[in-house]
């Protein structure tokens, strides 16, 4: 590699933990970085064709929540049928209203810069996805396919 390298692991597949992989990524590429993410278990919905993921609050107790409930309200009354659907519907009209892109937008912006999305087998296999429920431009590939790039990278990252 003659450029800097920026690798990622990519294993979260909730609306919050979807931004970190992109963001980063997409900062790299265009600062002159060959960036590679290498996307297993739950971080396969990142690659779906239709990103439709939810914001969790169950374990994560440092998200803030809306009208303070994150100092009345416990962790686990998140649990309650529909409070996730809720809080995602709340988290993207604000992401809306602040003009944050969209995952999808993010995605298409690392398509665009190059950088480089593989899909772990293993996890795809596990789950029994197909390469039909993910964009074009994915790759495929084991733990080894990521320590070929991660091993010479300069900058090394699991969000």
């Amino acid at each position: 590699m003659s450029n800097k390298s920026l690798a990622i692991i990519a294993t979260k597949g909730t609306l919050d933990w979807g931004y970190p992989p992109f963001i980063l990524s997409s900062t790299a590429a265009a600062l002159g970085y060959d960036v590679q993410i290498f996307f297993t278990f739950y971080g396969l919905q990142l690659l779906k064709k239709d990103i439709n993921v939810k914001v969790s609050p169950l374990g994560n107790p440092g998200m803030p929540m809306p009208m303070g409930m994150d100092k009345w309200f416990p962790v686990i009354g998140t649990a309650i049928p529909g409070m996730e659907s809720m809080m995602t519907a709340m988290m993207k009209s604000k992401m809306k209203k602040k003009g944050v892109a969209s995952l999808s937008e993010l995605r298409e912006l690392c398509l665009e810069a190059e950088v480089k999305m593989v899909a772990c087998q293993m996890t795809v296999d596990l789950f029994d996805l197909s390469t039909s429920d993910f964009i074009d431009n994915v790759e495929y590939g084991g733990a080894a396919t990521f320590f070929e790039f991660a091993g010479e990278s300069d900058i090394c990252l699991f969000v």
